[in-house]
Parts: C-alpha cells; sequence; structure tokens
C-alpha cells in the first residue's frame, strides 16, 4: 500500500495553481462574489462528465451566453439563448429547468449555500438538495436532467456533487473554500471510475464496484492519513493516473 510520505508528496506536487488551468475548477475562480462563485462551480460540476476537453468547452459556450456574469443571468431568469444547448445525454429541456430552478432559488433564498446548510444539517444530506431540483423539475425533462442531478437513493458515488463541495469548503490553492457550514474533515471523496482504478492500484480500496460503499471506504482510509482534510488526496489520486500514463507513454 501506499505510504502516507508518497500521498502527501503527490498531493503537493499537483494541488497548485497551475492544475486550475486545465480542470472545471478554472469557472469557478471567475466569480468575483460568493454567489458568482458557487454557481460557476455548481453548473461547472454538473457538466463534467465525459472528455475533459470537449465539457469545459461546452461550459465555456454556456457562460458566453450567459454574458460571463452568471449571477445577473441566473437572477434575470431569461434563458431563451440556451435555445440547442446540450450536452452528451442531457438536451436543451433536461439544461433549462436547472438553469430556471437555479433562478427560482436565488430570487426566494440566499441560493445554493443556503440550500446545501439545510440539506447539511437535515438527516439526508445530499438527498434534500437533490430532492429539492426533483422538486422544481416540469414533467418535460427526460433522463438527461436526471444524469446531471442523479439520485443518491440509487447508491451511486455522487462525484460530481462531492466535487463541487470539495471546491466550495476546501481552501487552497485550487479550491476556493467560502462555504463555512461544513469542515474538509466531513467531505467525501469526488469517487469516479479513475480515482476508483487508481486507489485499488494504490492498496486504499478493497471494494469493486465504484458506489457510495466505495467513497465511504476510501474517504475513511485518507482519513487515517490525514483526519481534518482527507479530501486533499484527491490531487495524488489524479497525480498518480498522470505518473502511471507517463510510463506508458515513455516520457
Amino acid at each position: 500500500m501506499i505510504t502516507k510520505e508518497e500521498l502527501d508528496k503527490l498531493a503537493e506536487k499537483y494541488e497548485t495553481k497551475d492544475f486550475i488551468k486545465d480542470d472545471p475548477v478554472q469557472f469557478a475562480h471567475r466569480g468575483n462574489s460568493k454567489q458568482d462563485i458557487e454557481l460557476y462551480g455548481f453548473i461547472s460540476s454538473l457538466f463534467a462528465y465525459g472528455n475533459r476537453i470537449l465539457f469545459i468547452k461546452k461550459l465555456d459556450d454556456i457562460f458566453c451566453r450567459a454574458g460571463n456574469d452568471i449571477r445577473n443571468y441566473i437572477e434575470n431568469g431569461d434563458f431563451s439563448n440556451l435555445k440547442g444547448v446540450e450536452y452528451r445525454f442531457s438536451k436543451e429541456n433536461d439544461i433549462v429547468p436547472i438553469f430556471e430552478i437555479l433562478s427560482k432559488l436565488y430570487k426566494e433564498s440566499q441560493g445554493l449555500e443556503e440550500l446545501f446548510e439545510y440539506g447539511f444539517n437535515s438527516d439526508n444530506f445530499l438527498q434534500t438538495v437533490v430532492d429539492y431540483f426533483y422538486s422544481q423539475a416540469p414533467k418535460t425533462v427526460g433522463q438527461g436532467f436526471y444524469h446531471m442531478i442523479p439520485n443518491p437513493k440509487n447508491g451511486g458515488a455522487m462525484k460530481r456533487m462531492n466535487m463541487f463541495l470539495r471546491w466550495m469548503v476546501r481552501k487552497s490553492d485550487v479550491d476556493l473554500g467560502i462555504w463555512k457550514f461544513m469542515k474538509p474533515k466531513e467531505l467525501l471523496i469526488p469517487l469516479d471510475v479513475h480515482v476508483g482504478r487508481i486507489s485499488r492500484l494504490m492498496g486504499l480500496l478493497d471494494r469493486k464496484s465504484n458506489d457510495l460503499k466505495a467513497v465511504i471506504e476510501l474517504t475513511n482510509k485518507l482519513k487515517e492519513f490525514c483526519p481534518e482534510d482527507p479530501i486533499k488526496y484527491d490531487f495524488a489520486m489524479f497525480a498518480f493516473g498522470v505518473e502511471l500514463n507517463r510510463i506508458k507513454v515513455g516520457v
């Protein structure tokens, strides 16, 4: 199994400002206010699956349509210029309602932080957040909507939601740390196929499925190395994968 010292070195090497430019977190760094940051971050996290180059290009297009002023765009509530927008499984009738729900949320409350804090203080954190979006969704949404905002009841890893929380709660050169209602030690690892494969190669994860049980198992293992900030090792997972690829191609 990989040692704490080795993990710490990898995390330190890759958790730098240079990481931002090729990662979807770059959009959250565009924000000039808390509301800007969380909106850029949340929307970016929803699209962060598939080919990285493609979804970053798609997000650039969406935020350009929003005039690169996402808070005012959301609060204005006119999303007619999103006509025809789609990304992989999600079509216009899946994507536009998310913007409409966000607009309603910000008109009736303090926005995403208030919603997530309410969920955090409930008996079922992410389920409460997701149920809000489901309760506001029109009947016209398709499976693309539910792919972007998956249901925790299905036992999935909730990778993108946990990644968004990492951005909002941790404070580092990469993560923005603007939310204070929870602590970094309460975060869960953003687990996908890549992180699952790397963590098993490192000897950190035994479970074969990349599901919620695997998320909890891996997070608990990382807490043994750093109880106060276990999710900093998300960068080490990424780094280890980069190092392996370099070896394979002989770089």
